[in-house]
C-alpha cells in the first residue's frame, strides 16, 4: 500500500510500505476513505519526534470502511464505516470501557503514527488493536468529514472547553486559533459562554473566529484589552490551545482569582517556571493533559448531528494523499489560509 512515512525533520514521503494485517484475532483492517493533519503531527515534522525510529507511517486522525476482521472481533463487521479515534487502549479494562484509554490498566495505551510500534493512518489502510473499541461506527446524521474532525481535533476542543469549567454566563478567552482553537470557541458558545475571545496573531484566523461572534485580539493586544474591559476582574476560564511556555504563562495573566485554565496544547518544554505563589494566592485551578477521545464522543455526536457543533467549518483543503508532503508543507506555513487539511487516498 501507499503511504506517508517520516524520515526525519520536514521529510515525510509518499511511499510503499507492507499492508496492514490483524497481529491478534481482536484486530481489524481499515481501509482509509479520508485523513487529516493535527498540529501535533507538526512535532514530528519538525524532527521531534515522540520516538527515535524513522520510516514509520505518521498520522492518528482516519476514517475508513472495514476490510478484514479478526476472528474475536464481534462488534464489526466487513463493510462497516467506522472511525478511528486518535489513541487505542486494551478495551477490556474498567478504563478502557469507561472511554479513558490514557489510563488503560492493562499497558496498551499508544497512539497512531508515533513510531513503529503502531503504524499511522495517514495511508491506504491501517491496523486497528482491539477493534470492537478503538474502531467506532459513524452514526446516522454524522458526515464522514464531521466523524473525522471527531477523531481527535473536535474531541481535544470540547475536553479543553469542558476542563475550563466554562458554564452558562462564563467569561472566556482561548488562545490560539488553529483548527482545534476554533472548535474550542464553537465548543465554549455551546457550554453557555457569555463571551469568548478569541487571540491569534494570524488575521485570517481572527476572521473565522469572528464569525462566531468572538471579540478577536492580536496577542500584543489582549491584556490590556481585557483588564479594561472586566474592569480588570480579568476572565473565568481560559484555553491555551498552542502549547509554550509563553502562551501558558499568558493564560495565567488573563484568568481571574478563582478562575479555571485549561492547557491542551503539546507541551514540548521540559521544564516551565509555574508561578505557584501568584496562583496560590488567587486560588487559580490549573488543568493540563491531553483528551481521551471515546470519553468525548458520546456528548459531541448530538451535537453535531444537530448541527449545533460544525468541525467541518474548519476544513480549508481536500488533496489526495500522493500530496502529502506539500499538504504538511501548506499546513506549517500557514499558506492560503491553511487550517485542516484532509488527505484522501488516490
Amino acid at each position: 500500500m501507499k503511504a506517508l512515512r517520516y524520515y526525519g525533520a520536514r521529510d515525510v514521503r509518499y511511499e510503499s510500505m507492507d499492508d496492514p494485517a490483524p497481529q491478534s484475532p481482536a484486530d481489524a483492517v481499515v481501509r482509509v476513505t479520508a485523513c487529516s493533519i493535527c498540529g501535533s503531527d507538526l512535532h514530528i515534522y519538525h524532527g521531534h519526534g515522540f520516538f527515535e525510529d524513522v520510516g514509520f507511517c505518521v498520522g492518528h486522525e482516519a476514517v475508513g470502511e472495514i476490510v478484514e476482521v479478526g476472528s474475536a472481533v464481534q462488534r464489526h463487521k466487513v463493510g462497516d464505516l467506522v472511525m478511528l479515534p486518535a489513541a487505542v487502549g486494551c478495551g477490556r479494562c474498567r478504563s478502557c470501557l469507561s472511554g479513558l484509554v490514557h489510563t488503560c490498566e492493562n499497558g496498551a495505551l499508544a497512539c497512531y503514527g508515533l513510531s513503529a510500534r503502531l503504524q499511522g493512518s495517514q495511508a491506504e489502510a491501517v491496523r486497528v488493536p482491539a477493534a470492537d473499541m478503538n474502531a467506532v461506527p459513524i452514526p446516522e446524521g454524522v458526515s464522514e468529514e464531521q466523524a473525522l474532525m471527531m477523531t481527535d481535533a473536535l474531541a481535544t476542543a470540547w475536553f479543553g472547553a469542558r476542563q475550563a469549567d466554562i458554564r452558562p454566563g462564563s467569561s472566556v478567552a482561548i488562545i490560539g486559533l488553529g483548527p482545534i482553537g476554533l472548535m474550542a470557541v464553537e465548543s465554549a458558545w455551546v457550554m453557555g459562554a457569555h463571551v469568548v475571545y478569541a487571540i491569534d496573531p494570524i488575521p485570517e484566523r481572527r476572521a473565522m473566529a469572528e464569525q462566531s461572534g468572538a471579540i478577536t485580539l492580536h496577542p500584543d493586544e489582549a491584556l490590556e484589552r481585557i483588564k479594561a474591559d472586566t474592569k480588570g476582574r480579568k476572565l473565568d476560564c481560559v484555553v491555551e490551545v498552542v502549547g509554550s511556555d509563553a502562551t501558558v504563562d499568558f493564560a495565567l495573566r488573563l484568568v481571574r482569582p478563582r478562575g479555571t485554565v485549561s492547557v491542551i496544547g503539546v507541551q514540548q518544554s521540559r521544564r516551565f517556571a509555574f508561578p505557584l505563589e501568584r496562583a496560590f494566592a488567587a486560588g487559580l485551578t490549573f488543568r493540563i493533559g491531553t483528551c481521551s477521545v471515546p470519553e468525548e464522543l458520546p456528548a459531541l455526536f448530538p451535537l453535531v448531528q444537530s448541527g449545533r457543533l460544525k468541525p467541518e467549518r474548519t476544513i480549508t483543503h481536500r488533496m489526495p494523499l500522493s500530496e502529502g508532503a506539500e499538504a504538511y508543507r501548506l499546513f506549517e506555513a500557514r499558506e492560503a489560509g491553511a487550517l485542516k487539511m484532509v488527505l484522501t487516498p488516490d
